[in-house]
């Protein structure tokens, strides 16, 4: 089944709980880290995921993209992250902050920026729970989708079918009603979606049909 993970770099910092309470329905909400160091941008942090957790019942996917992730890692899971992407090009020993991360109860992601390929990953995906590919340079919302990620996501998830594991495959940047049945038959099974959602007049119906895209795509993936 398609999640859709809206992304809250897209809503109004401001009103973070009801804006949680305006995507009725969707599987997680989607927290962009940023250290305007790793990323050019200074987004939300520990405090405030924390504070979130408490606000709502949607597990909370923190998406770290910061410099030394192994140093703040493992807090965001113990803060109540349910899942905790990070990013390859920065983590020095990926395969114990994965340990570390699932150690707390989390589920462990590995992030990878557009021109960073997975086949060197591919001895590490054991140890994960998700990978994460970005359909953008990370750093800014609203971006528009790069499609020549597509090839990557099929790569990735003929990697994860042919080890046999059970791996989610996230897709994040640009995903909108246009893009998200393309990234659906490359084999993305989880969908960042950030002004396709609060940009729309109802963002809960906005999830609800992504959803419904993405799982008439994978099935027409699957039957073709």
């Amino acid at each position: 089944m398609a999640q859709i993970n809206p992304s809250m770099l897209s809503a109004d910092f401001a009103r973070l709980a009801e804006e949680a309470a305006a995507v009725k329905g969707a599987d997680w909400l989607h927290i962009d880290v940023m250290d305007n160091h790793f990323v050019p941008n200074l987004t939300l942090g520990l405090p405030v995921v924390e504070a979130l957790g408490k606000a709502t019942d949607t597990p909370l996917d923190c998406h770290l993209m910061i410099e030394d992730p192994a140093r703040w890692a493992p807090a965001y899971a113990e803060a109540g992250a349910g899942s905790v992407p990070f990013h390859a090009e920065a983590a020095a020993a990926p395969v114990r902050l994965a340990r570390e991360i699932r150690a707390q109860g989390a589920r462990a992601s590995l992030a990878l920026k557009p021109a960073t390929p997975i086949e060197p990953y591919e001895d590490l995906l054991p140890e994960l729970d998700m990978i994460l590919v970005m359909t953008v340079e990370p750093g800014f919302g609203g971006q528009a989708f790069l499609d020549i990620m597509l090839p990557k996501i099929r790569r990735t998830r003929r990697l994860i079918e042919r080890h046999g594991l059970p791996l989610w495959l996230q897709v994040d940047g640009g995903v909108s009603a246009d893009t998200i049945e393309r990234c659906a038959e490359a084999g993305a099974d989880v969908f960042v979606a950030g002004s396709a959602v609060y940009g729309a007049e109802d963002p809960a119906a906005a999830v609800r049909a992504l959803r419904e895209r993405a799982e008439k795509a994978a099935g027409r993936a699957t039957s073709g």
